[in-house]
């Protein structure tokens, strides 16, 4: 797959379908590369005729590592937040990631683009929308939040799972990690992948890249964002904000309240569908998306 440099950093990214088609980028989550993305949505994306681009997010996967910048003091980052250093104290922020999104999409002469990011990747999507509103033509915030203040917080078992590390760094581990998380933050039975599947896509993903140094500076990068949600209310772009019912990692509501901050958005909340994007879900999300995409050629 090919690597560019933007925004001073090395990006792993594929893309999919026509040049002509118009551009879409998906934007994954914390610790998640670009390849676990389904098929199923990349294929429904370009058989609507768009041009689809992936990308490993920076310290993840293929993409550039920032071990030179070590690993970040947690304790320190969250006592930062009271005093307003916590961003200076971190590795980089999520403002520094949605920078390589709006550049990666420059240069690849994408623009503008509908993207459209998953939990971590919806927060960034947020941000790229705020900091290079030129690079968007719409924007599609998935099972994330706006990052306010007095939003509905993880259940404790969901909590526990995106912080807890494998008592090994073996590809067993991980692969039973991510089998033991499904569980908690999954869609339902009806919509869930297997933990056969589960287990496989795990496992590819470690034979492409292990970076745990990388998922600690991502945390971080998460924590000591400076926040962004006064700033929705002045967004002018076409919003849907898709969210999962169950989803106990990021509760609905947070979805909603994106929607409620940014003027014209759409909120859509589906049945079943939990903190992942398992194959069987993605026929829900074609069905919200490409109407909605849609619609932005009609306005045109």
């Amino acid at each position: 797959m090919p690597h560019i440099t933007v925004n001073g950093t090395g990006i792993e990214y594929a893309e999919y379908g026509s040049k002509l088609g118009t551009p879409f980028l998906l934007i994954s989550g914390y610790t998640r590369q670009m390849t676990g993305w389904p098929d199923e949505l990349i294929d429904g994306l370009v058989d609507a005729g768009h041009r689809v681009i992936i990308m490993d997010n920076r310290d993840i996967g293929l993409s550039e590592q920032f071990d030179d910048r070590g690993i970040p003091n947690m304790t320190e980052i969250v006592a930062g937040l009271k005093s307003g250093t916590a961003a200076q104290i971190a590795p980089y922020v999520l403002n520094d990631m949605a920078d390589d999104a709006a550049g990666l999409l420059e240069a690849l002469d994408a623009t503008p683009a509908i993207v459209m990011g998953a939990s971590m990747g919806g927060m960034i999507t947020q941000l790229v929308a705020l900091r290079h509103p030129d690079k968007v033509s719409a924007i599609i915030p998935t099972m994330t939040t706006s990052g306010a203040p007095g939003l509905p917080a993880a259940t404790p078992e969901a909590q526990a799972m995106l912080t807890k590390r494998p008592a090994t760094p073996s590809r067993r581990a991980i692969m039973d990690q991510a089998i033991e998380s499904r569980k908690v933050i999954g869609s339902s039975p009806e919509l869930s992948a297997t933990p056969e599947e589960i287990g496989a896509q795990a496992g590819s993903d470690y034979d492409r890249a292990y970076r745990p140094g990388g998922i600690i500076r991502q945390y971080a990068a998460i924590v000591a964002q400076p926040r962004w949600h006064d700033a929705l209310a002045d967004l002018n772009v076409p919003t849907l904000v898709l969210h999962g019912e169950i989803d106990p990692l990021i509760p609905a509501p947070c979805g909603k309240d994106i929607a409620d901050r940014v003027p014209g958005a759409k909120y859509v909340e589906i049945p079943g569908w939990g903190h992942d994007t398992p194959p069987k879900a993605v026929p829900l999300l074609l069905a919200q998306i490409l109407p909605f995409v849609a619609s932005l050629k009609v306005d045109a």
